[in-house]
């Protein structure tokens, strides 16, 4: 069907985002069907609406994003559901000129023009500087942050909106997208990011509510994606055509863990539910049970005898478990020291002695998580191994970057990578990362010709 839905596909998004928790829906990018509008308004879901300006201002398109904006207001004005209309997305790609800033302005003021009655908003780009008057023009502020999975680590996306609100500490701030792909084929015991598991798309996911619901501050956040979609540039772990950061998958049939954790904070229909279920066959000695649940203790049995019970205070509950063979578990809640039979899951995991293929893909497409890849070292020079602040701060290892970065520029699509500008704090982030998970993370594979060519060209420079 592609993006061509029915009625009965869109309440069937609708039916599993509510059976989530979730309150509020970005329809990101363009106009959505009137159906979902209706559907929206009928349930009471708050929405953001958009227009198409996206990534790349061009001064020649100011017209047409005048034109978006009346339509969109004139043909949704009606919808009871929608709060704000949002001006762009990630628009400061190739930097803030004063002609973007004059289309922001003329499309901010005819929002309250049209429609006194709602706010403007907009979903900045990680990279833009905090300080952008870019940032303030719209009466809601939010920021698309991918800490934690194109670059940098989860715990980044804490101290960005620390550092954020001590710097403005009267104005809130939404997270407008965040998000990590997975497919549910891959798994892991050890997950780790850009490895595409199901299981490091959980991992990302409880760090991101626990760090939202400590910061009241923030407004609102918006994952991406709900569901899984077609993206015909992408060719990722071995699925090519999709963008895999959904919490659900492409044809709506497999809801992944990740799904299952946002239910647990957000929900109030009591469950429980065991992760890794699609992690089968297990190589581990003693492997560890994760159950979500939205009780304050859950109870597992192993083989039908009662393993032990825990409690958590974040929704997450950790068992580790020895297993020789083929094990039944069953989970239950509980509830006031009430143990509640009806809300319970049950699954099953099998010991085995080698890595099941069918949890990984060929080097080419991922890392695989029992595959490290050997880097070539000379004491007292530089390597893959290397930070990029090492190697930037020698003449020679800057000048073998800024070649390789061209070199990535010009091959990105239409060059849309060049004249990128980036914040301080992206900096200082980059700079920590070593050269060999910043390749990884374009899609390098560290065992290719152009990964040994360079190391051994860093293999020439001396620290």
């Amino acid at each position: 069907m592609g993006n061509a839905l029915t009625k009965e596909m869109h309440e069937e998004d609708m039916e599993l985002i509510l059976s989530m928790g979730a309150n509020s829906i970005r329809l990101a990018h363009y106009q959505h069907d009137q159906y979902f509008y209706d559907l929206c308004d009928e349930k009471g879901i708050v929405v953001w609406a958009e227009i198409p300006y996206i990534t790349v201002h061009m001064p020649s398109g100011r017209e047409n994003t005048i034109r978006q904006m009346k339509e969109l207001i004139a043909q949704n004005y009606n919808h009871t559901s929608i709060i704000c209309w949002a001006i762009s997305n990630e628009i400061s790609l190739q930097g803030v000129t004063e002609d973007l800033l004059e289309n922001h302005r003329i499309l901010n003021d005819l929002i309250h023009e049209m429609d006194p009655s709602r706010v403007s908003a907009m979903a900045n780009l990680f990279m833009l500087e905090t300080d952008s008057p870019l940032v303030t023009l719209p009466d809601i502020r939010g920021y698309n942050l991918y800490y934690g999975w194109y670059v940098g680590e989860m715990e980044d996306n804490d101290a960005w909106f620390d550092k954020f609100h001590e710097e403005h500490p009267d104005v809130v701030i939404g997270l407008t997208e965040y998000g990590a792909d997975s497919t549910i084929k891959l798994q892991s015991p050890k997950p780790e990011k850009g490895d595409y598991t199901e299981s490091y798309e959980a991992v990302y996911h409880e760090h991101m509510l626990e760090m939202l619901a400590k910061r009241p501050y923030i407004w609102g956040s918006y994952v991406w994606n709900m569901f899984e979609f077609a993206a015909a540039g992408r060719d990722e772990a071995g699925d090519p055509g999709k963008n895999h950061k959904g919490l659900i998958t492409f044809d709506r049939k497999v809801k992944k863990d990740a799904y299952y954790i946002y239910k647990a904070w957000w929900s109030e229909d009591p469950f429980v539910h065991i992760c890794g279920r699609r992690y089968h066959d297990r190589i581990e000695e003693t492997t560890e049970i994760k159950v979500y649940a939205n009780a304050p203790e859950v109870k597992l049995y192993v083989d039908d005898k009662e393993f032990g019970t825990v409690a958590s205070d974040n929704h997450v509950f950790r068992f580790s478990v020895p297993i020789s063979g083929t094990h039944k578990l069953y989970t239950s809640a509980v509830i006031d020291g009430v143990e509640h039979a009806e809300i319970s899951d049950t699954m099953e995991v099998v010991k085995v002695s080698e890595p099941n293929p069918e949890y990984f893909v060929s080097a080419d497409k991922v890392r695989n998580w029992f595959d490290e890849t050997e880097i070539a070292e000379e004491d007292g020079y530089f390597s893959l191994n290397s930070t990029m602040g090492e190697i930037s701060a020698n003449p020679k290892g800057k000048a073998l970057l800024d070649q390789m970065m061209a070199v990535m520029t010009a091959k990105t699509a239409g060059g849309m990578g060049e004249g990128v500008k980036v914040s301080k704090e992206m900096h200082a982030i980059v700079a920590r990362q070593p050269l060999k998970r910043l390749l990884g993370q374009v899609g390098i594979d560290l065992e290719s010709d152009a990964a040994k060519q360079l190391n051994a060209a860093l293999n020439q420079i001396k620290k």
